[in-house]
């Protein structure tokens, strides 16, 4: 849009349609403690998120913006259904770029950058889902070496601050989460994104691994149907920090959150298998009430087959998670297509049929619903340019 000898500006956007039906999923599900809650059913159309962005650099080529507005029009009336955010970085050197902003704190895959290069439309699996963190506001240092080893480390305010002000922040400051991931080949397509759209004449490969570790407190979470919501949740869906999660009249304040994740993948003509394993400790609780437990640890993974059986206009791809919880063991299968009408990455139209059984997550702007039993089917109209 602009180009000058002291800066520029670019413009891009990315939205998508997305039409869901979880008609099939039971009315009501129990959760580990015997409640009975109630499931919301949906058949509907949304334009369910644009972004749009504004990239460039501004003084020194090495002094880079992305500013950008981030919606969720399903989520309309609730919490941050529309942001305006960004972040500055500077560029030292390939081995070192700064930043800070807004960003995602690296604790999946899904996490450091790969997005929108998902085999499935804006949502992940059930698993990644339960673990990960989200967005906040932070400082984080960027980089890559020789041997094609990257990193990402990032101090931020908390696990997710989409829909959290600052007066609901405690002040540690003690929010900090990085990964460390190898491409052998140096080429892992776009992103280091999922599938392999890009037909890689050669075997590529990728290898990660991540931590996150965070002191979090009651009143500095997000809202239920906030965009990236990231609450910490017990296997069966109960929130940590609601009053009365363990079936008891306590409630925890605070409680230290750890997860560590490794992740790899695996490309070539057209195949591409990907798998990532978590694990998660919460625990140094601090209650009032009775609270029966003092820690928690759940672990799970999930795994991503992709082929294309067209090159560049048709992928087939089935995607499926297990959490091991305390509070239950749920999982969910999906299967989808990805058809590319002009063969490019991100304009397609993706169908999925989805199976899930206890979904411990869910929210407006996702396929997957809290609580859901039994199959969700979706199908998405994607776009960026």
């Amino acid at each position: 849009m602009v180009d000058t000898p002291h800066g520029d500006l670019n413009f891009s956007a990315w939205a998508y349609v997305r039409y869901l039906n979880t008609q099939d999923l039971d009315d009501t599900y129990v959760d580990a403690f015997g409640r009975e809650r109630e499931i919301n059913q949906r058949n509907d159309f949304q334009l369910n998120k644009i972004n749009l962005y504004f990239k460039g650099w501004v003084f020194d080529p090495s002094l880079r913006y992305t500013f950008y507005t981030w919606t969720s029009n399903a989520s309309q009336g609730e919490s941050a259904s529309v942001v305006i955010a960004g972040n500055l970085s500077y560029r030292i050197s390939r081995a070192l770029d700064l930043g800070v902003g807004i960003g995602g704190l690296p604790g999946t895959r899904t996490l450091r950058g790969t997005f929108p290069y998902w085999n499935k439309v804006d949502s992940r699996t059930i698993a990644d889902e339960f673990f990960r963190p989200s967005y906040t506001s932070g400082i984080w240092a960027a980089g890559s070496f020789e041997n094609n080893l990257n990193y990402r480390v990032m101090v931020g305010n908390n696990l997710s601050q989409v829909g959290v002000s600052a007066d609901q922040l405690d002040d540690g400051l003690n929010t900090v989460s990085g990964a460390l991931w190898w491409t052998p080949q140096g080429d892992y397509g776009p992103a280091g994104g999922y599938g392999d759209f890009e037909f890689h004449e050669t075997p590529a490969t990728t290898f990660g691994i991540h931590f996150t570790h965070s002191r979090e407190d009651r009143q500095s979470q997000p809202g239920t149907d906030a965009i990236e919501n990231a609450q910490i949740r017990l296997s069966d869906g109960t929130l940590l920090f609601q009053p009365g999660a363990f079936g008891t009249d306590g409630r925890v304040n605070r409680a230290t959150y750890m997860m560590t994740a490794v992740d790899a993948g695996y490309k070539y003509r057209g195949w591409s298998l990907e798998g990532e394993y978590y694990w998660r400790w919460v625990d140094k609780f601090a209650t009032e009430g009775d609270v029966p437990v003092d820690d928690l640890f759940d672990h799970g993974f999930q795994v991503q087959l992709g082929t294309m059986l067209m090159p560049k206009k048709l992928q087939a791809y089935v995607a499926g998670s297990k959490i091991f919880g305390e509070y239950g063991k749920p999982w969910d299968l999906a299967g989808g297509l990805n058809w590319y009408p002009n063969e490019r990455r991100l304009f397609r139209v993706n169908t999925e049929l989805m199976y899930l059984k206890d979904s411990p997550v869910g929210y407006a702007s996702v396929p997957f619903v809290l609580g859901g039993n039994g199959f969700v089917f979706h199908t998405n109209l994607e776009m960026m340019f």
